[in-house]
């Protein structure tokens, strides 16, 4: 049986893992980045790991595909700059194969957990698939017919940062009214405490312990549920943003379905019964032809190790 290694490269840890040609985590084990992630350190920190877990199960280990943050040249395997890391034109991809003696293929990391979506998880369906993360930013990647699209020289699929709101609050990429701002995991928590403050009676004070340090990103979810006209508002709001940035999506891209990572997605059909409904309304067409079926990943943060894995078999197939 062929089996493949996946590599999910982190500023804090790296996870790997061996993995089968159908997609299925055979082991997967994770080791800390070392301090000030050394670039040469970092490199045999990988190959150490992962020659020791193919010796583990005596497995003839086909090719190895690595997820990375930053701006990543796939076609050349250079990861070309990561401020998570620190790098700059790193050809990781080659200094891997030569160390370990396999092909290796190199991606972004989110471009990664898009492929993982596609190949073994919600996406497996469908040829055409959007990833959209909902976390600290909105990570995205996309896979069209079949094959990973990452823009001239790795640069593209950067959806989070197209502008929902003119002349909006400024984003860390330094424009304004990104859809990262209004529809990640952190703006909703920024638009929960702010709905507080205004709100001192609102549920969601006690949700949070009476501690605004500790709301999170289901705050607000529960708190509607519970049925705090506050929350309420809240929820509706952010699901106004999030539905923007789909639609754009939906209109420029087409794919058959967009699926929703992060832990947001833990809420569920109470989460895309209601994006598909606002999707629908929003997007050309209205749903009634070439609809976009709106709904949650379902890889988790085995995503990324298991769509670069499944990368590796794709560079060693082709």
């Amino acid at each position: 049986m062929k089996t493949y290694i996946g590599i999910d490269l982190g500023g804090t840890y790296i996870k790997y893992g061996l993995v089968s040609e159908a997609g299925e985590i055979i082991e997967k084990g994770k080791v800390v980045t070392p301090a000030g992630c050394g670039y040469a350190e970092t490199a045999e920190v990988i190959s150490s790991a992962v020659r020791e877990l193919s010796a583990r199960h005596g497995a003839q280990v086909s090719g190895v595909g690595i997820g990375a943050p930053g701006v990543v040249d796939g076609e050349r395997g250079i990861l070309r700059t990561s401020g998570n890391l620190g790098w700059e034109n790193k050809p990781l991809a080659e200094d891997l194969s030569e160390r370990l003696g396999i092909p290796a293929v190199l991606t972004n990391d989110a471009n990664a957990a898009a492929y993982g979506e596609y190949a073994c998880g919600a996406g497996s369906e469908y040829k055409s698939v959007v990833l959209i993360t909902l976390g600290t930013g909105v990570g995205s990647g996309i896979v069209l017919n079949g094959r990973l699209f990452e823009g001239f020289e790795g640069a593209g699929a950067e959806l989070g940062h197209e502008v929902i709101r003119m002349g909006g609050e400024k984003c860390a990429c330094g424009r304004r009214g990104c859809f990262e701002v209004y529809a990640s995991a952190a703006a909703l928590i920024r638009q929960t405490k702010r709905a507080m403050e205004r709100n001192t009676a609102s549920a969601l004070w006690q949700l949070c312990g009476g501690n605004p340090d500790k709301v999170n990103g289901k705050t607000a979810f529960d708190g509607a549920k519970e049925g705090d006209a506050t929350a309420k508002r809240v929820v509706n709001k952010y699901l106004s943003y999030l539905s923007e940035g789909l639609a754009n999506i939906a209109n420029t891209l087409r794919p058959e379905a967009i699926l929703i990572g992060g832990g947001i997605s833990a809420q569920g059909e109470s989460l895309t019964e209601p994006l598909q409904k606002r999707v629908d309304k929003l997007m050309l067409g209205h749903g009634r032809y070439a609809p976009v079926k709106i709904l949650t990943a379902s890889l988790g943060n085995d995503a990324g190790l298991v769509g670069a894995a499944m990368l590796a078999k794709e560079n060693r197939e082709r």
